[in-house]
């Protein structure tokens, strides 16, 4: 357990021990099917860890240059990219990172192709597909809607697919369990099936929230061997980015004051919401907060959590508490790793978290502080 006196605030600390408990299950899956697991840095990107990940998994996807540059840079291996679009500025130099390129478009293919080809490099090419099915319920964050921008839809293709094509990659699942990948292969198979025989690899995206306690494992496991044994020339390939950081530590926050407008008591802290956790107001999703109820209780002291920027919206509610609260205390916001640190911004100049580890020997390992530098930096 963290020692929260020890830790710095506003801080996220990521706890080494339950990182590994993630990376040993990847690893497992990874291990017991024969499948290609690597990890999305869209999720999580916390470069400083990577010696602790490579001892599980070497490989990552990326979705920019910048992505893409730092797995060669610090996992030490090319990326599987894949970006909406590309640009003529950025393509060659994507080819020096990456070992897999996917188009998101037949235009793109055929544009940038050439480039790929004339090179000489051993960059393998494939094509995002769209299977016009998702069990996302988030419009936000459903890859498949209706007029979707991302994928190329089955109508679009034809029974031969384009030569320089050599794999498919879908993703339309977001922290989803097996059955919902269950669903997505059918879908998937009946539509593009007959096209499985001309490529060499089936990328089968993120969205796989196998660490999370509920997920069906073994299902997952009879899942990928099954489709494995239906196409053994495929190398399939899971890139999840959620499941690697999932519950593995917190946004260590602190109570700055107590306001109270209408019976409503708001303690605000020195995080905010839309600059530290933004997918709690985009999923939306209500955070867990150590050691308080997740709803309000009659008769104990209630509060809603007000962040410190000045969008009017930056505070969720409410939570209650057994003892009242007061400046100076601790809120502890839990599973606040992935989907974070990669999302924050520097608005308003609040303060940015500091990046730390709490090792397995129960030490606390500062990686990065914040401060005006930073922001200055940023904006020119």
């Amino acid at each position: 357990m963290i020692n929260l006196s020890k830790i710095p605030s506003p801080c996220y600390v990521m706890e080494e021990e339950l990182l590994r408990r993630n990376l040993q299950l990847i690893r497992s899956v990874k291990d017991r099917t024969g499948v290609n697991i690597i990890l999305a840095f869209k999720a999580f990107a916390l470069w400083k860890s990577f010696p602790i990940i490579r001892e599980y998994i070497g490989q990552s996807t990326a979705s920019s240059v910048a992505e893409a540059q730092l797995a060669f840079e610090e996992m030490g291996s090319q990326a599987h990219t894949y970006a909406p679009s590309y640009t003529d500025d950025e393509f060659p130099v994507l080819l020096n990172y990456s070992s897999y390129i996917t188009f998101n478009s037949l235009s793109q293919f055929e544009r940038f192709y050439p480039q790929v080809k004339s090179s000489g490099k051993p960059v393998k090419c494939g094509l995002r597909i769209n299977p016009e099915f998702s069990v996302v319920e988030t419009d936000l964050y459903n890859p498949s809607a209706p007029g979707s921008r991302l994928g190329v839809t089955a109508d679009k293709l034809s029974d031969k697919l384009p030569e320089g094509i050599t794999g498919l990659h879908i993703h339309n699942l977001c922290e989803n369990n097996s059955y919902a990948l269950e669903e997505t292969l059918k879908v998937v198979e009946s539509k593009f099936g007959h096209l499985f025989p001309q490529i060499e690899w089936l990328n089968l995206g993120g969205g796989h929230l196998m660490t999370h306690k509920d997920y069906n494992i073994e299902h997952l496991i009879g899942l990928l061997k099954d489709l494995k044994s239906r196409y053994p020339h495929l190398e399939i390939i899971l890139e999840p980015g959620s499941a690697f950081a999932w519950q593995t530590g917190p946004l260590v926050s602190t109570v700055t004051d107590i306001v109270e407008n209408h019976g409503v008591k708001t303690a605000m802290l020195n995080v905010s919401f839309a600059c530290h956790m933004p997918d709690c107001l985009e999923m939306p999703y209500k955070p867990v907060i150590r050691g308080a109820y997740q709803e309000a209780v009659a008769g104990k002291p209630t509060y809603r959590m007000g962040g410190n920027s000045c969008l009017s919206g930056d505070f969720m509610g409410d939570w209650s508490f057994d003892e009242p609260l007061k400046v100076g205390d601790r809120i502890v916001f839990e599973d606040m790793i992935h989907y974070t640190i990669v999302k924050t911004t520097m608005f308003n100049g609040v303060s940015h978290p500091s990046i730390g580890l709490w090792t397995k020997d129960n030490e606390f390992v500062l990686y990065r502080q914040f401060g005006y530098e930073d922001y200055k930096n940023r904006m020119c």
